[in-house]
């Protein structure tokens, strides 16, 4: 799904004009990386926990020459969905 179908969802669902739909889906999408960006956590009931990890320094391999090289510190996001999530993945599609 792409922003564009998550707008026309989100019309649909809620009931919104297109142009409010695309205000709360933009508020939303700000708001979560304003919060990654701090460093901060995103817990959503019945989807998941967003949140910053932080990577140590490591070795690794350049995929063209070959040659091993050092990874910096860096940090990565994290996803962990919710346990409703999980069970809607494992549920078999009816079709």
């Amino acid at each position: 799904m792409k922003k564009g179908e998550l707008i026309e969802r989100v019309c649909r669902e809620a009931r919104l004009r297109r142009s409010e739909a695309i205000r709360a889906v933009k508020a939303v999408v700000a708001s979560i990386r304003a919060t990654i960006s701090e460093g901060g956590k995103i817990s959503l009931s019945g989807l998941g926990t967003f949140k910053v990890k932080s990577r140590k320094a490591r070795p690794g391999r350049n995929p063209k020459t070959g040659e091993t090289i050092q990874i910096p510190v860096g940090r990565k996001i994290s996803f962990k969905p919710s346990l409703a999530l999980k069970k809607l993945i494992k549920t078999p599609v009816q079709g």
